[in-house]
């Protein structure tokens, strides 16, 4: 009686996945996802100083890592 509603919604669904699945893999072919400058861009708008406090916190944590004995 009501098994129309659930093969409604099961065609929709499978292709509301589809679509989304296509529209993925074509983002991926077409390298919208692609960030080759990210890191280097960050680096321009960093001061001196910034880098110097960046490269300090890590060696505080290497420091830490290495001093820390667990039980």
């Amino acid at each position: 009686m009501d098994n129309w509603v659930i093969v409604m919604m099961l065609g929709v669904s499978i292709f509301l996945g589809a679509a989304a699945l296509f529209a993925f893999l074509w983002a991926i072919k077409n390298g919208q996802f692609d960030d080759e400058e990210k890191f280097l861009n960050a680096a321009k708008f960093d001061g001196v100083d910034e880098l110097n406090d960046a490269l300090k916190q890590e060696q505080k944590k290497e420091a830490l890592k290495k001093s820390y004995k667990p039980e």
